[in-house]
């Protein structure tokens, strides 16, 4: 059964920087999409960026340039930096499967449902 865990999450200015991490626990897919998502009180959840196992990397406009989505070793992480106070929310890493040969599965466009599964949440909190 597959694990996941984030830290990292904090307190930051705007302009900062932080990196969230997420530890990958027990068999994983061959083939996956691992994603950071986001939910802000009151807001739909919503993608920020993910990888495909194959180190293929989509981001979603309002954080491209800005966050950088890595996964080394078996550990999922997100860079963010340049952070604004829309940035500000709880963030979710997740894994879903994916058919080896399914390139677009780990598009930012498909849903988040049809991951299985998701970390706890860790919170970031951006301040002026």
């Amino acid at each position: 059964q597959v694990q996941l865990m984030e830290s990292g999450g904090g307190s930051v200015q705007a302009g900062g920087s932080l990196r969230l991490s997420c530890a990958i626990s027990g068999m994983a897919y061959s083939s996956s999409c691992f994603g950071w998502f986001r939910q802000a009180p009151g807001n739909e959840r919503e993608v920020v960026a993910t990888i495909r196992n194959d180190g293929v990397t989509t981001y979603t406009d309002s954080v491209a340039g800005r966050f950088t989505i890595s996964l080394v070793s078996g550990a999922l992480s997100l860079q963010m930096s340049s952070l604004q106070l829309e940035d500000t929310a709880m963030y979710y890493c997740a894994l879903k499967p994916r058919r080896r040969y399914d390139f677009d599965a780990c598009r930012t466009d498909r849903p988040s449902s049809e991951y299985n599964v998701w970390g706890q949440g860790t919170q970031v909190t951006v301040s002026s």
